[in-house]
């Protein structure tokens, strides 16, 4: 399995950024695919997770209302879209994928652990 990232950059607080994440070496549509992040000095965190199955989304409590994942199944790339950005989202943002048609459904329970296989991560820089 390879997960690629793009996207990142440094945004002023207040804008947006689309990430990509570009998944290959798996049948998608057996796979749950997240987004965490982790900041300096901070732990990783989960940001959201999309189910390939019906399309059904989860999100941290701080990305609800403010971030969008959805996929482009066709592709095997999923997105995270970022609006109303602030100096706090800056971390490196990492696209993961977890084994499991209905892996997402139990968001709220996951960590980091459960998901087998990592993007590279890409970098947010939210400037105030």
């Amino acid at each position: 399995v390879q997960l690629v990232e793009s996207g990142g950059g440094l945004v002023e607080a207040g804008g947006s950024l689309r990430l990509s994440c570009a998944a290959s070496g798996l049948n998608f549509a057996d796979y749950g695919l997240g987004w965490f992040r982790q900041a300096p000095g901070k732990e990783r965190e989960g940001v959201a997770c999309y189910s390939t199955t019906d399309g059904s989304t989860y999100y941290a409590d701080f990305a609800t209302g403010r971030f969008t994942i959805s996929s482009a199944n066709a592709n095997n790339t999923i997105y995270l879209q970022m609006n109303s950005l602030k100096p706090v989202d800056t971390a490196v943002y990492y696209c993961a994928a977890i084994e499991g048609i209905d892996a997402c459904s139990s968001w709220s329970r996951l960590v980091d652990s459960d998901f087998g296989s990592w993007g590279q991560g890409t970098q947010v820089t939210v400037s105030s």
